[in-house]
């Protein structure tokens, strides 16, 4: 009697632990599954932001060799209302899509502007900026009066960039660079005809180089949308939403326009 009482005790204390066990196992693994990008992003409590850190005013280096600008800010501002920490890396024009792509990186906050082609590859936030395409030319060009002139002629810009595509689109050759800088050198030299760029940072430019022989000889009709950008699919779908929320929140406290005026001394937060 007491040895089968014994031989009882076991076998349920044997099958409770086995349940004990496996309840602990399918808790863990649920809940990895349930983890999405978002989940992951606030267990680890950073949020990886890929961008150039080369392109003033959006994201560049101050004096004191520091990450600034517009987009630095946003994201830093966006990452508090995650309530996790931005954790930026810098890299070239070209290869930050594709990191974010294959997963290197968690967003990319670096003035990209929304296109049907990049519509098909990531799903994007709403706009958090508007900006048009600005057309520079050295100031003895007179060839080069509007968008459509550029057929036949050279530009230069980042590759792979929203300016590259314009310009091709208009016929022109385009002759790859890594930065703003780059680029106007190129035209000064006379290596290139033209470059596109976004309004602002030509004139952000102008503001710094004032005695740059440059002009600006056209600009597009309409805005372009500015948003940000994240992998397509399920996993993302949370995150764009609570960066939706964030941009909506920072708009409608006057946080997004303020950081506009301090970089652009005017507010591109606004389609207007």
């Amino acid at each position: 009697m007491k040895k089968s009482f014994k031989i009882f005790c076991m076998t349920v204390l044997i099958a409770g632990m086995a349940v004990l066990s496996g309840c602990g196992k399918n808790a863990d693994s649920a809940d990895g599954q349930e983890k999405d990008l978002l989940g992951r992003i606030q267990e680890k409590g950073e949020i990886v932001v890929a961008m150039e850190g080369t392109w003033a005013p959006w994201t560049y280096h101050d004096e004191t060799d520091k990450l600034v600008g517009f987009d630095t800010e946003v994201a830093e501002k966006i990452a508090e209302k995650l309530g996790v920490k931005a954790v930026f890396v810098e890299g070239e024009w070209d290869g930050l899509l594709a990191g974010l792509e294959v997963g290197r990186y968690d967003i990319m906050v670096n003035g990209v502007e929304v296109t049907d082609e990049r519509s098909e590859k990531y799903d994007f936030t709403e706009p958090y900026a508007y900006i048009r395409t600005a057309l520079v030319v050295n100031e003895d060009n007179t060839d080069i009066n509007s968008f459509e002139d550029l057929a036949g002629k050279t530009t230069t810009n980042s590759i792979n960039s929203t300016y590259m595509y314009l310009a091709e689109e208009y016929g022109a050759t385009v002759l790859g660079v890594d930065t703003l800088d780059q680029t106007m050198d190129m035209v000064l030299s006379g290596r290139a005809d033209a470059t596109l760029n976004a309004e602002v940072s030509v004139y952000d430019y102008f503001s710094v180089h004032s005695d740059a022989k440059l002009k600006v000889v056209a600009l597009t009709d309409d805005a372009s949308f500015v948003s940000i950008p994240v992998r397509k699919g399920e996993d993302s779908e949370t995150l764009r939403e609570a960066i939706n929320e964030a941009i909506k929140e920072l708009r409608e406290s006057g946080e997004l326009a303020e950081i506009s005026e301090k970089y652009f001394g005017s507010d591109i937060t606004k389609n207007e």
